[in-house]
């Protein structure tokens, strides 16, 4: 889905995180979420716990997690960018407090789980950033994320996943080729991981 703007207030992730949490179950829906995103601009201050950064790849940093959802902030130096992907058929919202980002989507023209082969086509690019939140359109939920070295700075994404899921696909475009990988956290509610190393803002 589209980035979305509305009327925007500031408020600090503690507070989007509880008005997630003040959803009902049965309201959580991929609308919903995205006029919650849509109305907040994140406090980057706010986010300053769970900001780190590495070199050699983008960081994951769990900030809120239950049976109904997660909620991760991604660190990207500029010039990182996320392998293609997919979301295990969950929702996934995407919001940027820092930066921006280039989001590019692609459709799944075949795909075959016995040879674990598969043909992609690329589909849209479009931008999110602090005023335009996005959802994963689930007529396309592969995607692949960019923090595009021509951009100069580094961002921070919080995303959203609805139910959470701890391994996703993984396509090589031109080998026609796909995997499964594991999802691992580099910080968990702004502790790192045993094993994991990275730079705090």
């Amino acid at each position: 889905m589209m980035p979305q703007a509305q009327a925007l207030t500031t408020r600090s992730i503690r507070e989007l995180v509880d008005g997630l949490c003040a959803i009902p179950v049965a309201a959580f829906t991929r609308d919903q979420v995205l006029r919650e995103f849509g109305r907040t601009v994140l406090d980057p201050d706010s986010m300053r716990p769970f900001m780190f950064f590495r070199r050699s790849h983008y960081t994951r940093n769990l900030i809120h997690r239950n049976e109904l959802f997660e909620v991760v902030a991604i660190g990207w130096e500029a010039g990182q960018a996320s392998a293609i992907h997919n979301h295990r058929g969950q929702e996934c919202w995407m919001g940027v407090p820092v930066g921006r980002l280039e989001i590019r989507n692609y459709r799944l023209a075949a795909q075959d789980p016995v040879t674990r082969t598969c043909r992609l086509e690329p589909s849209i690019r479009y931008l999110i950033d602090p005023r335009h939140p996005a959802a994963v359109d689930p007529a396309e939920p592969i995607h692949s994320v960019h923090n595009l070295a021509e951009f100069g700075a580094r961002a921070v994404s919080v995303h959203v996943y609805s139910l959470p899921f701890d391994s996703c696909e993984v396509y090589q475009i031109e080998q026609g080729r796909y995997h499964d990988v594991p999802l691992g956290y580099t910080t968990r509610f702004g502790v790192l991981c045993p094993g994991e190393q990275a730079e705090a803002v």
